[in-house]
């Protein structure tokens, strides 16, 4: 049976970490795992959801904070995260469904280390780091360290994801994040890509990062090279971004697609991202979600 109990401060969610119990917030993840026979719940399970010091969503000079309790719901419609961090509410706006994404949370989401999770490519381009704190200390990790494999991560037992921070963006700089997807309602990616773009004052790319969803056992970074460094965003350029997504991926087939299909599906679906934030940085309004707006994915 499960000892469940509720985390009155940040203090003793971190002591009851330490002393074996796993946390829990929305448990969109924990809990549909559990049913579905993924895994059985903990013995012990401390609920997070009402720590204040785990909300919130700020933007200094120099960084953003996204407390790890920040819902998905929060994110797509939060002024700083549309304007700023657009790809982050592109994703969280394709999120389950409406009660999943007013429960779930970013710190949940990132915990769980799922390779085919929506935010996981916007926080990778974002260059997002999660902050794990103990009872003795934090340190920050970027997600590239995290995610070591489908469903787990780096993380210690006793480590708690506080908060997501990134850099602030610099100026003319957009992002975006696409997928595909077969039906709009209660659907995971069958392969996404989430891309950041900065511009000069003439319109050529300063620097562009891209980061592909379902096609590795990690969410994956893509190494561009020179593909768009001092070029526009045109044909040849996105043409070339599509090429190296397709080459870089490593998907498997399953029920839901063919490895061959992934690999070139997910070419597109960088392509399209980059367009996208390329537009943003070049000061285009698109609005949230990309999907939704472009008309990429199902219709319905």
């Amino acid at each position: 049976m499960t000892t469940f109990s509720i985390a009155q401060s940040l203090d003793q969610a971190l002591q009851a970490l330490a002393d074996g119990a796993r946390p829990v917030a929305g448990g969109t993840d924990l809990v549909v795992g559990s049913r579905q026979g993924k895994a059985p719940l903990p013995d012990t399970v401390i609920a997070i959801d009402r720590l204040d010091e785990l909300a919130g969503i700020s933007l200094s000079d120099d960084q953003l904070r996204i407390g790890a309790m920040v819902t998905h719901a929060q994110l797509m419609v939060d002024p700083i995260i549309a304007e700023h961090f657009s790809a982050i509410a592109d994703a969280a706006a394709l999120v389950g469904s409406p009660s999943t994404r007013n429960v779930g949370t970013l710190g949940g989401n990132v915990m769980n280390g799922s390779p085919a999770m929506d935010t996981g490519a916007p926080l990778i381009v974002l260059g997002a780091t999660a902050e794990l704190q103990t009872t003795s200390g934090n340190r920050q990790v970027t997600m590239e360290e995290l995610w070591v494999s489908p469903g787990k991560t780096s993380a210690n037992a006793d480590e708690l994801c506080v908060a997501l921070n990134m850099p602030a963006r610099p100026a003319n700089s957009g992002s975006a994040y696409v997928r595909l997807e077969y039906r709009r309602a209660m659907e995971i990616a069958v392969v996404g890509a989430a891309a950041s773009v900065t511009l000069d004052d003439g319109g050529m790319v300063t620097d562009a990062r891209v980061a592909l969803t379902a096609v590795a056992a990690t969410i994956l970074a893509v190494d561009l090279g020179d593909a768009l460094a001092g070029k526009p965003i045109d044909e040849a350029s996105l043409a070339a971004v599509a090429k190296i997504a397709s080459e870089t991926a490593t998907p498997i087939s399953d029920l839901r697609a063919t490895d061959r299909y992934r690999r070139h599906t997910v070419g597109v679906m960088a392509r399209r991202a980059v367009e996208a934030a390329g537009r943003r940085a070049g000061g285009e309004t698109i609005a949230i979600p990309v999907n939704r707006t472009l008309g990429i994915g199902a219709s319905q």
